[in-house]
């Protein structure tokens, strides 16, 4: 198992209610990873990516290791020549790795030593018919260091930081997948639609499933939110066919039942969306409810998928396959140099949340505003950030937007936009759909726009909201306007959206990269930031990149009148523009933040992961 890596700003998660689509092909073709051999009739079946380092497992005890700071693929010993199905660690020199036998490896940075399983019978010779060997396949862990491993007839072992014991999972049904959340839950998965919960008290009790997937792989989205994947043979089809399920608050839906999908074998949080792979070389991409397929060179089977800190990915399969969509494998997986300056402006504010933040806000009477999931809603009251009622507890607010006469304005989740009178929210218009609105901007109480999933826009004339059209299914993320005149959209692949008062057309930004936000300051001075650090700018006649010598995703973007530009993304990243050039600043957290608002009176606030607020004070 990879590392966890913190999903992209526009979370593709809240959005799994709808079937998916099998779109067309898209462009960044994967390639092998050259410069590693695994040998060509060899499995390769997970890894682990972490601090700048890479482990990769398979058949025959093979261990691949890469380490940034000693370039080049090496080959580890193994202590016993057995298949190894999974790994996961808390560092690289605290690693894990289960396989065939109920083998167990432990790494403490120098060797790996066998744990246990593999017992021979001293009289034949051969391994043992015992439940210690028990084939093991998949392992995960939490930040405390316990880790859950899972295989045949239902085995589940337990490691409490010390030692390995067996624990009850009521089922005798092959299990091939384990997850933990964050809040300490853990799940694991296997044949015939079997879904297993870890209570605190240590059992474990099935999820009753109304599908009989054999489900291979299993990703958190929230507490009790999954994303499950697999598949089962069909008589009538003559062969294994996929199924994406999703589970949440005791529901199943199957996302792919009028899909082609191959068996699939893992998936993993990866750029804005989910990165699935499996079966004679098909590797797709998830994103707002179509299943895109990826141009791969390969029809081996591909078994799993390994993120790097960079948000990059490395996927491994059968004959030795190793391959990779980033350009330099070196630099994906390079810890990212942080250029800061050498002492931070930057400051954290106390936060009423640990939600999730997505949106920032500033009124016409300068009131700054935050939002996020769960109807989160904040407002900075002098030094102190104050909950507001939540619009509805069950719906997250992406966005907010105000002007005198308005109130303020809502919009999330369901297609659902709330106005606040002071007191209390009321339900002012309603999609019925399950998309999400993103962003709102308006000229005044009677002229306002909102953007979101699959091509939405939406125009309020002071009577109600109407549907406009947009010429596009594609996701809209951020929104700005100069007037009524001019307005700019942006989303999927570089696309760019500019309304002239009577229609929106394309706008060409030269980018294929997703774009997450965009901010200008006139008709010639518009930026827009997005995914691997991309930030494009317009100077009024066409679309120019920016160098940013960034790999994490910039999410947000927002400047002042002072002229002052400021871009943030994940990992705590900052950027501010200073005489034409990025330069990253410190912001005093390495939480990934998603929003950013430069106010009037020149502070600049971010927010984003589990409710972090910081601060740039005003020089």
């Amino acid at each position: 198992m990879s590392s966890a890596q913190n999903p992209s700003r526009r979370h593709f998660f809240r959005q799994l209610a709808s079937r998916v689509e099998v779109a067309t092909p898209v462009v960044t073709p994967w390639r092998p990873v050259l410069e590693a051999h695994a040998g060509d009739g060899d499995v390769l079946w997970s890894g682990w990516a972490g601090e700048g380092e890479v482990f990769v497992v398979g058949d025959e005890g093979r261990i691949l290791h890469f380490n940034a700071d000693q370039p080049g693929w090496h080959e580890q010993a193994a202590p016993v020549p057995l298949p190894l199905h999974g790994i996961w660690g808390t560092a690289p020199d605290c690693l894990h790795a289960v396989g065939w036998m109920g083998c167990i490896l432990h790494y403490n940075g120098e060797q790996w030593r066998q744990i246990q399983g593999g017992v021979v019978n001293d009289d034949t010779g051969r391994y043992a018919s015992c439940e210690e060997n028990t084939p093991l396949f998949a392992i995960d862990g939490n930040a405390a260091g316990e880790a859950w491993a899972v295989g045949d007839e239902g085995r589940i072992l337990y490691f409490d930081g010390e030692g390995w014991r067996p624990e009850v999972s009521g089922t005798r049904i092959n299990l091939r997948a384990v997850a933990c959340t964050s809040s300490g839950k853990v799940y694991a998965a296997g044949g015939e639609g079997t879904l297993l919960r870890r209570e605190a008290d240590g059992r474990w009790q099935p999820v009753a499933c109304p599908f009989g997937t054999g489900f291979h792989a299993m990703l958190v989205l929230n507490d009790d939110e999954l994303l499950l994947a697999g598949g089962r043979y069909f008589v009538d089809r003559g062969g294994f066919c996929g199924e994406l399920v999703h589970y949440r608050h005791g529901e199943f839906h199957n996302l792919a039942q009028d899909a082609e999908l191959p068996r699939l074998r893992a998936l993993r949080a990866y750029k804005d969306g989910v990165l699935l792979v499996g079966d004679k070389g098909h590797l797709l991409y998830l994103h707002n409810n179509r299943v895109h397929r990826l141009a791969c060179n390969t029809h081996h089977d591909l078994m799993d998928i390994v993120t790097l800190g960079s948000g990059e990915a490395l996927v491994v399969g059968d004959f030795g396959t190793l391959m990779t969509a980033a350009p330099d494998f070196e630099k994906a997986l390079a810890i990212p140099h942080k250029e800061v300056s050498a002492q931070s402006r930057w400051e954290a504010m106390d936060s009423p949340t640990q939600r999730q933040l997505w949106g920032l806000w500033q009124a016409h009477d300068g009131q700054l505003y935050a939002c996020g999931d769960t109807g989160t809603v904040l407002r900075l009251e002098g030094e102190q950030w104050v909950a507001l009622p939540a619009p509805d507890e069950q719906l997250a607010v992406h966005c907010l937007w105000s002007c005198e006469g308005s109130g303020l304005l809502a919009g999330g989740q369901e297609g659902r936009i709330y106005r606040f009178n002071g007191e209390q929210w009321q339900l002012q218009f309603d999609l019925h759909l399950h998309t999400t609105i993103l962003a709102m901007w308006g000229t005044g109480p009677d002229c306002i726009y909102a953007v979101g999933d699959e091509g939405l826009v939406l125009h309020y004339n002071g009577l109600g909201w109407q549907r406009m059209a947009s010429g596009t299914t594609s996701a809209l993320y951020d929104l700005w306007g100069l007037d009524a005149q001019h307005l700019l959209a942006v989303g999927d692949f570089g696309l760019a959206l500019r309304y002239n008062g009577q229609e929106w057309k394309g706008f060409n930004t030269g980018t294929e990269q997703f774009i997450y936000s965009v901010w200008g300051r006139s008709l010639n001075d518009i930026y827009a930031v997005g995914l691997s650090g991309t930030v494009v700018h317009f100077n009024g006649q066409r679309w120019h990149t920016m160098p940013t010598r960034l790999q994490q995703d910039l999410l947000s973007v927002s400047g002042n009148d002072a002229g002052e530009v400021f871009a943030v993304g994940g990992r705590g990243t900052v950027l501010r523009l200073e005489q034409g050039r990025w330069q990253r600043e410190n912001a005093s957290t390495e939480a990934g933040l998603r929003a950013v608002c430069a106010a009037k009176d020149g502070t600049v606030y971010a927010v984003g992961d589990r409710g972090t607020i910081v601060r740039r004070r005003r020089a």
